[in-house]
């Protein structure tokens, strides 16, 4: 395994060993054809993902996932809300098809329009400046808009799923319980922990400011997973909206939250035992431009900042099931990052932390 092969780490090193590995020319001609061309692979972990050049010279996304994490019916749910959003003028690239090859799922996409820009950026950082972050918070609106009308169901519990369910129960705990149940090993992970008193301690509390607000907050399906890596770009501006992988219904709020979550803070920082770094000059710029399009109503104004220290714990347990139920023998030190670091880390972050603090109350004069 050389360094070229290596993707970005959950802990303190920036690149590790891949879960999986990557794609080889054999694959990529099983799905699309003789003369397929491998010309680079995403360092993106969780699944693996090439860029591919075709005989004719154009060029095209191959995602490959293993069942567990996704199958077609599971793609279909995102491919429908991609479609959807699409006709209603937001840039997003058209799914060619998708191929099962043995255990695998292989997700064939055209290039979006424009630069990948945060190609070689951890996910959870800044935007490059406050002008892209503008941009980022007024495309996010337009999304908004467009998937207004889209009625499909909530997604099933999967790994890797980002949605709405757990705090937006009257009891997280209750949720968390059934989750276990239907998620076998997140419920074998959980069950090795106090992971009740761990919520109680640190999750009730914010919960207890979201809970009178649930009630007024509208039903929309969301991207889930809005930051500059899953952004195609052209002079600061957003071209394109790409990975649709964390979709479902939520609330536009709950999306919105997740955008200032993964931008505002620096999670690098912090995990390494620095400052925050929090971006206000962000935040307020992604805000401004969302609401230039779409005028936030009181519930959400009120639901967005006792929404942020919560927006990605369902997440994190979708990914203590990924770690330990997809990922062939488990990655038990990512889940248990996951589970500290993540689910509660971040939560903790945001609930006591003076930096947190001062973010949380700055959001409603943003």
């Amino acid at each position: 395994m050389t360094g070229d092969d290596r993707v970005y780490g959950m802990a303190l090193d920036p690149l590790v060993e891949p879960d999986w590995p990557a794609l080889t020319s054999t694959e990529v001609e099983a799905v699309l054809g003789t003369d397929a061309v491998i010309s680079w692979r995403s360092p993106r972990p969780l699944s693996a993902t090439a860029l591919v050049r075709l005989p004719d010279g154009d060029e095209v996304i191959v995602k490959r996932l293993p069942h567990a994490l996704r199958d077609a019916a599971a793609l279909g749910e995102e491919h429908r809300f991609m479609d959807h959003v699409r006709a209603r003028g937001i840039p997003v690239p058209r799914m060619r098809h998708t191929v099962d090859l043995g255990e695998f799922t292989y997700e064939v996409q055209e290039l979006g329009d424009g630069a990948d820009e945060y190609a070689g950026v951890f996910s959870w950082s800044p935007y490059l400046s406050r002008d892209e972050a503008a941009a980022a918070g007024h495309m996010l609106a337009r999304l908004h808009l467009a998937a207004a009308g889209y009625d499909a169901p909530r997604r099933p519990a999967r790994p890797l799923l980002a949605g709405f369910t757990i705090f937006a129960s009257p009891d997280p705990l209750a949720a968390v319980a059934d989750r276990a149940v239907a998620r076998p090993a997140l419920g074998a992970f959980l069950a090795e922990r106090d992971w009740r008193a761990d919520m109680t301690r640190v999750h009730l509390p914010a919960h207890d400011r979201l809970r009178p607000l649930l009630g007024e907050l509208e039903p929309l399906w969301t991207h889930n997973d809005w930051h500059g890596t899953n952004l195609l770009w052209r002079d600061h501006e957003v071209t394109s909206v790409i990975d649709f992988g964390l979709c479902d219904r939520t609330t536009a709020v709950h999306d919105l939250a997740t955008a200032i979550e993964r931008c505002a803070v620096d999670w690098i920082s912090i995990r390494d035992g620095g400052p925050a770094h929090v971006r206000f000059d962000q935040v307020r710029a992604l805000l401004e431009s969302y609401q230039s399009v779409r005028n936030l109503p009181a519930a959400e104004r009120h639901a967005l900042p006792a929404l942020l220290p919560l927006v990605h714990c369902e997440y994190e347990l979708s990914e203590i099931d990924y770690f330990l139920g997809v990922i062939p023998g488990g990655n038990a030190k990512n889940a248990e990052i996951a589970y500290s670091e993540y689910f509660l880390g971040h939560t903790a972050w945001w609930m006591e932390s003076e930096a947190g603090a001062e973010l949380l109350g700055a959001i409603p004069e943003i």
